[in-house]
């Protein structure tokens, strides 16, 4: 869920660049302040990928506008799509916005209980953010005005088959790191998420003399079986939806027939290219970054290949799409999860021969996490500044395009605790994607429809 934080300015310090702007450090991430800002100030930080409210931007003039004369005025905001994005200000990165406690006051809410750690979305009724799904530009969208299936019955298809848990932002969560944790970190890949499993699943229903009698559909009947869908929804067959054909999909749930256990799923990501050809992600120019090197590393274009090809040749083996695991869980007939552990998971995948999640890191927090340099910075500080050494960086599937950034999970948890951290550049290229999309992000659309 996305949301603003109230929190303290740090290592406030003059723009190397620019007269009438600071910059600050918010979570670790920079942004550009006002000259007025201090060290310590309290503000609410509004963190990259979100959409502030009509009347939030009405009440503090964020929008941008002309006055009578025509001239600019008002802030900078888009009046339609009032996000927020990763931009560079003067050549200085800039991740996120600040303002003040008093932009709030319209609310009739009571300033001083607006403490450090507060999260920010609706306010004394008023909302105030939320996460930015880009409309459609264009009639046409990825699915072509067809979507998947819906059934007329609600009895569900497999009772068992449990959504994959969300993924916080890491510098929002350093407080869930302890010292002696053992902690993974793995590549985060941008592609779309799918899961697998075989659970019981509806096979049919059983009929009563009363149900023929009375035009009922009957008892659900569940037995064991395969099971596959996107992020939020059970697919029942591999027609329509947000690609127009989720034939794709339908050749990687295959991989899985007669492999999987009773009770277990697999979560994985898919990349590359539709059967169509299609990219899984949309593609960005590089051209928008404004970053010479950037555009000499990686070229003008990002897509997100990941090794794979938009279209197979026959003399080759050239995949346009591939799947990457990166968690299992085995459920039993009560509904009760155990999570595999990321090496017993990887032992289940080399069985099945499909690939997982590449591993980046793997160690403990130690006891004194604190350095020489810093003797005050604790677990959750010292695991964030080991995963920016792996979180920026070619891409090392194909190394064609910049990585997303990493995830970082803690292993001793009964329960899957894992935490994304990407990086500015990517931060940067899905501005500029959501920007020129011509639909919304199909998961992203989902997450905010079932909120």
């Amino acid at each position: 869920m996305y949301c603003g934080f109230v929190t303290n300015l740090k290592n406030v310090r003059p723009h190397p660049n620019a007269d009438r702007m600071k910059l600050a450090d918010c979570f670790g991430n920079t942004v550009c302040v006002g000259l007025s800002a201090q060290e310590n100030d309290v503000v609410i930080y509004f963190p990259t990928d979100g959409q502030l409210s009509v009347e939030y931007c009405a009440q503090n003039d964020l929008v941008r506008r002309k006055d009578e004369n025509g001239n600019p005025a008002g802030g900078y905001l888009d009046p339609d799509k009032r996000n927020v994005k990763a931009i560079k200000l003067r050549g200085e990165k800039s991740d996120g916005i600040t303002m003040p406690l008093e932009s709030l006051a319209y609310t009739g809410v009571d300033l001083a209980t607006l403490t450090v750690g507060t999260q920010v979305t609706v306010i004394n009724g008023h909302d105030i953010c939320t996460k930015y799904i880009p409309k459609s530009n264009s009639k046409s969208s990825h699915s072509g005005g067809a979507g998947n299936k819906t059934r007329k019955r609600k009895d569900p298809v497999a009772p068992l088959f449990a959504e994959h848990a969300d993924t916080e932002q890491l510098a929002y969560n350093l407080s869930a790191f302890k010292c002696g944790d053992e902690v993974e970190i793995t590549l985060k890949m941008h592609g779309t998420s799918q899961r697998t499993g075989h659970l019981p699943t509806l096979q049919g229903y059983k009929r009563t003399l009363w149900d023929k009698i009375t035009r009922k559909a009957g008892t659900p009947i569940y037995n064991w079986g395969g099971v596959s869908g996107t992020r939020r929804v059970v697919l029942e067959d591999y027609d329509g939806g947000f690609y127009g054909s989720n034939e794709f999909r339908e050749h990687h749930s295959k991989a899985f027939d007669g492999k999987l256990m009773k009770g277990e799923t697999v979560y994985y990501e898919v990349v590359g290219f539709t059967t169509t050809g299609q990219p899984i992600m949309s593609t960005a120019s590089n051209k928008k970054l404004n970053d010479k090197e950037f555009i000499k590393q990686y070229g003008e274009e990002t897509v997100f290949s990941y090794g794979c090809k938009p279209v197979v040749s026959i003399d080759c083996d050239d995949l346009q799409s591939d799947i990457y695991v990166y968690r299992m869980t085995m459920t039993n007939e009560d509904g009760f999860v155990v999570e595999y552990t990321p090496d017993f998971m990887r032992y289940r995948c080399e069985q099945m021969g499909v690939k997982t999640v590449p591993v980046l890191w793997k160690g403990t927090i130690p006891d004194n996490p604190g350095s020489a340099e810093d003797p005050t910075i604790n677990a959750g500080e010292w695991i964030k500044n080991v995963a920016e050494r792996f979180y920026d960086g070619p891409d090392p599937v194909g190394k064609t395009h910049v990585r997303e950034g990493v995830v970082v999970r803690i292993l001793n948890r009964p329960k899957f605790a894992a935490y994304k951290h990407k990086n500015f550049a990517f931060k940067v290229l899905e501005g500029i994607i959501k920007e020129s999309a011509e639909a919304p992000d199909m998961e992203e659309a989902q997450e905010v429809a079932d909120v």
